[in-house]
């Protein structure tokens, strides 16, 4: 999916992400991957000194850790790199 309309579509309706297209939306921020630890999937971001887990459940991401990447977004004014 492209990762604009993937954004618009996390920006529409929290729920039911699923926690791959999350994974590369994220990335396209300049967020990656550190470490996983079990279901918990720890990603760093250059600019940010906090960590951001994400833990894959039945495949999908969970609504509030996408409420906490979109406060990093906003905090730290990230703009996506890649925006295809």
């Amino acid at each position: 999916m492209n990762k604009r309309k993937l954004y618009k579509r996390v920006l529409a309706n929290r729920k039911n992400v699923r926690f791959g297209d999350f994974a590369t939306l994220i990335e396209a921020f300049g967020f990656r991957l550190s470490r996983t630890s079990g279901s918990h999937h720890l990603f760093v971001h250059p600019r940010i000194p906090e960590l951001l887990n994400l833990q894959e459940i039945d495949g999908q991401v969970k609504p509030y850790q996408i409420q906490q990447w979109l406060r990093f977004v906003e905090r730290y004014n990230l703009q996506m790199e890649d925006p295809t």
